[in-house]
């Protein structure tokens, strides 16, 4: 694997799969995500269903009386009975697996040599609590609606991928700086 084409480099050493080769097969996964389940993948519906979770424990008065939570958690329903819910827990435990035989597990923090730990954490908090935001107003993530959505050819689903890869080159553009000195690509 060139480092030219990949400027992260694997911090345990041992390169990262061929890009072509992890795409198809994450086309496989979701086609017999399709098959099996007979819905796609995604993420944030899992994440989000927890966190409603918490909510419904904390204050279930709260989750009765606001109507985007009542179907997931309304009375007696529990939020973390949907299949979403199992892939998410599913797909947590494959990457640890998948890491862990590949000897890449361990507490570390990537970033470019511009940026302190901190910093890092706190722009990659603010960016997840966006993405997390912007999956619920778009009614998914990019796995939901670019991945799943994408594959049924819906218009809805491929604008959103637009957007999205606008939105990230423009932030990529905007903190390139952040990563790499001088602002230079890799």
């Amino acid at each position: 694997m060139k480092r030219s084409i990949y400027p992260i480099a694997p911090s345990s050493g041992k390169p990262y799969w061929n890009p072509y080769v992890a795409g198809i097969l994450l086309g496989v996964v979701l086609f017999l995500a399709f098959l099996i389940s007979g819905n796609g993948l995604g993420a944030s519906g899992g994440l989000n269903r927890l966190v409603v979770w918490v909510q419904d424990a904390l204050f279930p008065e709260h989750v009765d009386n606001t109507p985007f939570l009542l179907h997931m958690a309304g009375g007696d329903l529990n939020p973390l009975t949907n299949w979403v819910v199992f892939m998410v827990i599913g797909a947590v435990i494959g990457g640890f697996v998948s890491g862990w035989l590949r000897g890449r597990v361990r507490l570390e923090t990537n970033k470019g040599p511009q940026i302190t730990p901190k910093t890092r954490w706190a722009l990659a908090f603010v960016g997840g609590a966006l993405m997390g935001y912007g999956a619920r107003l778009a009614r998914g993530c990019t796995s939901g609606q670019a991945l799943s959505g994408g594959a049924v050819l819906s218009v809805g689903s491929w604008a959103f991928m637009f957007a999205v890869f606008a939105g990230a080159y423009l932030l990529a553009w905007t903190f390139r700086k952040a990563w790499n000195p001088g602002g230079k690509q890799s």
